[in-house]
């Protein structure tokens, strides 16, 4: 093989390139990170948005997959400090009485909180928390015959359901808003095909590995694999923005943490006709609008439950939660919109001694500019009354200056385009191998391959797998 300046190039340090990249400098090639900000991380940063002293996740903040990856969890990084902080309850889910639903680590737990939706609930969930390792395994990746096909069959009998079907078979508004909540995470109407194997995926989660959050702020799970990457002989640099390839050192596979978008700009007359127009056709999903806080004190939840739990879900019903949803996708804008809320200060030292800081999101139409922080501080205050006399100071990110600071949330989808059936497994295009681009040695590693969004760098790790099958 011909001598290069580096075996492997890797452009974008979010979770799935420093993944990627570490996969390859574990088979003892010489690999070259690059980043085009001054520090890595991707959506994986915490820096201090609002006041000094209160550390805030810029993007991804509670990470129900991380533990449960099947390549992430492998990782030696709590070598590196890296430590994660359970809650005593992994999710919770007010309602307008004040009362609660709430996602516990026991599945058993859960499912009596429930009552007589109960047993409806365990036997939705109960298969994938015990045969975690094997549907992780054969679904978080490519489109392939499963390692497990009887333990597929039986995931996918409910997985390729919508999650309204799924609803249907509660009979309580509290286990059909719960339901609702964790659905939800995918960003699509709960009416479409699949989104069932989302709710039943990070419920599952829950219950397996919880729903944690990294001591110190995302930016420890980012700071960590760096760590173990340069551990490893890797090299590392920041500031460097990639606009064509003629700017990168020689080597055998450059491997792109970026969606389609931005790989075209890059590389696109390295491609046939046919796979330009493949992803440009790649179809990104809703934004999210984005408030992070600064507060004098704990959020005054009426529910005690909602003060256990690091995340909460608020939205109240199902069909609120399926509303906002519904109209997000449309393009609409929602007055009381599904809210997803994070108060990490609760279990985490990240604001000044009595003080805290939160973290809240709600979905909208792709590349918004409307000021959601009203809105979503209403559906706050809905269920903790005396939420914004507590409020210090706040920062907001709009769908469109989400995707201004992070390239890769085209339109402020954090998901790297839909994950909807059409685009489950053919993102970004319809290929044998996702990850391998028309072009020789160009590779795409990001979220915009299977198995898409969340931080368990799975994109990266078989995206790598495919260099290594092709070229070394």
């Amino acid at each position: 093989m011909e001598k290069k300046d580096y075996d492997a190039i890797v452009v974008g340090s979010g979770p799935n390139g420093l993944c990627a990249a570490i996969r390859l400098q574990q088979q003892g090639l010489s690999v070259l990170l690059l980043e085009s900000r001054d520090t890595i991380g991707g959506g994986m940063r915490t820096q201090e948005l609002t006041l000094p002293g209160f550390l805030h996740d810029v993007c991804a903040a509670v990470h129900p997959m991380a533990l449960g990856s099947p390549y992430l969890s492998q990782l030696p990084l709590a070598k590196y400090g890296l430590e994660f902080i359970h809650s005593p309850l992994v999710m919770a889910h007010p309602f307008d009485d004040g009362t609660a639903g709430g996602l516990s680590r026991s599945l058993d737990e859960t499912a009596d909180s429930l009552g007589i939706d109960g047993t409806a609930y365990r036997n939705l969930v109960a298969p994938v928390t015990a045969h975690w390792e094997e549907i992780a395994g054969d679904s978080l990746g490519p489109l392939s015959f499963p390692n497990h096909p009887l333990i597929m069959a039986r995931f996918g009998v409910n997985a390729l359901r919508s999650a309204a079907a799924i609803a249907r078979r509660f009979v309580t508004p509290a286990a059909k808003g719960l339901w609702a909540g964790i659905a939800g995470h995918s960003i699509q109407p709960l009416t479409n095909v699949a989104t069932a194997a989302v709710g039943m995926v990070l419920a599952a989660a829950g219950h397996r590995h919880g729903w944690p959050i990294p001591r110190g702020g995302s930016r420890s799970i980012g700071n960590a694999l760096l760590h173990h990457f340069e551990s490893l002989g890797g090299e590392i640099q920041t500031s460097v923005h990639v606009s064509s390839l003629a700017q990168l050192p020689s080597h055998h596979a450059v491997l792109f943490d970026l969606t389609p978008k931005q790989l075209l700009q890059i590389a696109g007359n390295q491609f046939t006709p046919y796979y330009r127009q493949q992803l440009q056709r790649y179809r990104y999903g809703p934004g999210a609008f984005k408030v992070d806080w600064a507060l004098s004190g704990p959020i005054p939840f009426k529910a005690e439950a909602c003060r256990k739990a690091v995340t909460v879900h608020l939205g109240g019903t199902y069909a609120e939660i399926a509303l906002s949803e519904q109209r997000a996708y449309r393009g609409e804008y929602n007055e009381a919109p599904f809210v997803l809320l994070a108060q990490q200060s609760l279990f985490d030292r990240r604001a000044p001694a009595g003080q805290h800081t939160a973290w809240g999101y709600c979905h909208v139409p792709n590349g918004a500019t409307t000021d959601m922080t009203d809105a979503i501080e209403k559906q706050v205050e809905r269920f903790a009354p005396g939420f914004r006399d507590l409020i210090l100071a706040r920062h907001t990110f709009t769908a469109q200056q989400l995707e201004s600071y992070n390239p890769n949330y085209v339109g402020g989808d954090i998901n790297g385009g839909i994950l909807d059936i059409r685009q489950l497994y053919t993102r970004p295009a319809l290929r044998w191998s996702p990850y391998r681009t028309a072009a020789k040695g160009i590779y795409i590693c990001s979220s915009a391959t299977p198995p898409g969004g969340g931080v368990h760098g799975m994109c990266g790790y078989h995206a790598a797998n495919t260099v290594l099958k092709d070229l070394f």
